[in-house]
């Protein structure tokens, strides 16, 4: 065999070995995008401690809130779907359709539901303002997306 032959076959060798370490390393790296995707509906923010005395007005129950947002282009329909402190505390949704790339934010008081604004006409707060974790369900009670805050301590 001559040297330039040689050399071809090795060329070859190499440039399909690095062919096969890209394509079986393709699946791992397209899977830890997956990780770190935004996800479809998420709690977004929450605001548990309302400004102010908590003197269970409605003016200080609607500022203990939980913002609820579509990440998707599409409306996602939340009929059925919940929001429940750890307490117990369930706000189901009832005919809502959250519209793409938008957000809700639900109230614990009263008042009118709206495009942007939900109530569960609660007339004691919901959410512990020092440590507390937001829980959101889909209708078949699969876990959508948790937000927890501060710490309790468990006795063994």
């Amino acid at each position: 065999m001559s040297a330039s032959s040689t050399a071809r076959r090795i060329a070859a060798t190499v440039l399909a070995a690095g062919a096969m370490v890209s394509v079986v390393a393709l699946p791992a790296s397209a899977h830890d995008g997956d990780r770190h995707r935004t996800p479809k509906v998420e709690i977004s923010a929450v605001q548990a401690d309302s400004p102010g005395r908590d003197n269970r007005t409605v003016r200080s129950l609607n500022a203990e809130w939980v913002e609820i947002t579509n990440n998707t282009r599409n409306a996602i329909n939340l009929n059925g779907w919940t929001l429940k402190d750890e307490d117990g505390h369930r706000y189901k949704f009832n005919d809502y359709r959250l519209a793409g790339r938008s957000t809700v934010r639900i109230h614990t008081g009263e008042g009118r539901d709206n495009r942007t604004d939900l109530y569960q006409d609660r007339r004691n707060y919901v959410w512990d303002n020092n440590s507390d974790t937001a829980t959101l369900r889909d209708a078949r009670g699969r876990t959508v997306d948790t937000e927890s805050w501060g710490h309790r301590h468990h006795r063994r």
